[in-house]
């Protein structure tokens, strides 16, 4: 949820022009790691759950190589970047520890 509500606000001063592309892309995938770990959860089993959590860092994948764009691209600073790809990276140690522990 941090990494989703960091993106929403690293993204807010973005140019119109990238309402429908990079804007909406990060937002999306931020959105969609907390999104697909809670559907995980709520459904039966820990197969489901393990199933949904690789989906989850799928999503949290995209968004990593999304910043970087944004990044190159200079709509994120560095020192911005740095700390979002330190938040995935958390995010993705955190994710893969719970899905081996369903195994």
């Amino acid at each position: 949820m941090i990494l989703a509500e960091r993106i929403y606000q690293s993204t807010a001063s973005f140019p119109s022009s990238e309402l429908f592309g990079l804007h909406s892309q990060l937002r999306r995938s931020a959105v969609s790691v907390p999104s697909n770990i809670a559907e995980g959860y709520g459904r039966n089993g820990n197969s489901e759950l393990r199933r949904f959590l690789t989906i989850s860092r799928g999503s949290l994948f995209e968004l990593g190589t999304q910043i970087e764009v944004a990044t190159r691209v200079g709509l994120l600073g560095i020192e911005e970047s740095t700390s979002l790809l330190l938040l995935v990276s958390e995010l993705e140690k955190m994710l893969n520890a719970y899905i081996k522990r369903l195994l």
